[in-house]
């Protein structure tokens, strides 16, 4: 028989929707495929951002996002709406992508009507289940459960191995590249009120972590203030997260600092024009890590642990914690020594070439058509 599967591409935060653009551009494409792409609404504006830049649209909205949701708000929410729709759709596959809650309810509503799962972005591990919280936990837990695992490297192929899984295993490379590599080439722009960028080194840094909440998110600040009275050169892009519990903390320690430059969340589009330009990433981001190398950008990472230990290894990031006098000496070391910021800026990215979808669209198109003739 001839058949059109159904694919119901599944997202609700600013990462995923990064992720997953190319993907869902690749599966729209691909007359063989209906495509329904399905936002729960976990974020709102900063998805819609990376919506409209990609040219993108949804087909479902949840718009679950409440004020002062929690995981268990999110969770449930998302489980209700994605368990009546799903009914309704009756989709063949359901793609979902990383370790957010959307991704972990998207897959357990999937598993309880018995939908078929592909996990883009598969098997990252910390081994350290409360860190980060409670992403190590969502992306084991998907993991369990999905028929398609899509894995950047190969050593996120090892870890799933070694998890015990199911479903079949694919090395794609990570879609984060596919996405940033096709912004890149517009050469966008980061402008930023102040910010004179031939004027400094501008060190680039996101935090918003749970994990990093209280005392480390202190920390850090303090660290920052004290690379920029060392390096009069610098100044320090930071764009907030809209979490008031990390913006008030930063906001408090370095909003009156006149090198610092504290803005709204940068639409992607800016953020890598910001990327490009900027001297260093300071960053508790997951993705940065990926994305900065591609672009001849360091990396020092304020986290205990990392999923992406390939970055480490490959000479592209660092771990730093979140400790001052450990973030200014690594710091230091990159803003001093020019030999060992090009050994830095010129390692080689481990996490994709720029087709990781093109490759997880061939994978499926193989998945079914062992179960249908595809027309």
């Amino acid at each position: 028989m001839t058949y059109k599967p159904t694919i119901c591409i599944t997202l609700g935060t600013r990462p995923e929707a990064i992720k997953l653009a190319p993907v869902i551009q690749q599966f729209q494409a691909c007359d063989l495929f209906k495509t329904q792409v399905i936002l729960t609404g976990q974020h709102r504006e900063m998805v819609d951002q990376v919506m409209r830049l990609f040219q993108l649209k949804a087909d479902r909205d949840l718009e679950i996002m409440q004020a002062k949701q929690t995981l268990t708000d999110i969770t449930c929410r998302s489980l209700r709406g994605l368990e009546e729709l799903f009914a309704d759709i009756n989709p063949q596959l359901v793609i979902v992508q990383g370790d957010t809650t959307t991704a972990f309810a998207a897959t357990l509503a999937a598993f309880y009507q018995k939908i078929p799962v592909g996990h883009v972005e598969a098997g990252l591990r910390t081994d350290d289940l409360f860190n980060p919280y409670p992403e190590e936990a969502n992306r084991r837990l998907i993991s369990q459960l999905a028929q398609l695992n899509f894995a950047p490297t190969a050593k996120a192929v090892e870890n799933l191995k070694t998890s015990g899984i199911v479903g079949e295993i694919h090395q794609t490379g990570n879609t984060v590249i596919d996405a940033l590599l096709t912004v890149a080439k517009q050469e966008p722009q980061c402008l930023v009120p102040g910010l004179e960028w031939d004027k400094y080194r501008v060190l680039l840094a996101t935090v918003h972590r749970r994990e990093n909440w209280g005392k480390p998110l202190a920390d850090i600040a303090q660290a920052f203030i004290q690379l920029l009275e060392q390096f009069t050169d610098t100044a320090l892009l930071l764009p907030l997260h809209r979490n008031p519990t990390v913006r008030e903390p930063l906001k408090q320690v370095l909003g009156n600092h006149p090198r610092v430059f504290l803005t709204e969340p940068l639409d992607y589009g800016e953020l890598v024009g910001a990327i490009a330009r900027c001297y260093l990433l300071l960053t508790d981001s997951g993705g940065l890590q990926e994305e900065a190398p591609s672009l001849g950008k360091p990396v020092l990472v304020l986290r205990e642990t990392t999923e992406r230990p390939e970055a480490i290894e490959a000479g592209t990031a660092k771990l730093v914690g979140t400790n001052p006098s450990q973030i200014v000496a690594a710091a230091s070391e990159l803003l001093g020594d020019a030999k060992a910021y090009q050994v830095m800026a010129t390692a080689v990215n481990p996490f994709g070439d720029g087709y990781a979808a093109a490759r997880i669209l061939e994978i499926v198109k193989g998945y079914f058509s062992g179960r249908f003739e595809l027309v």
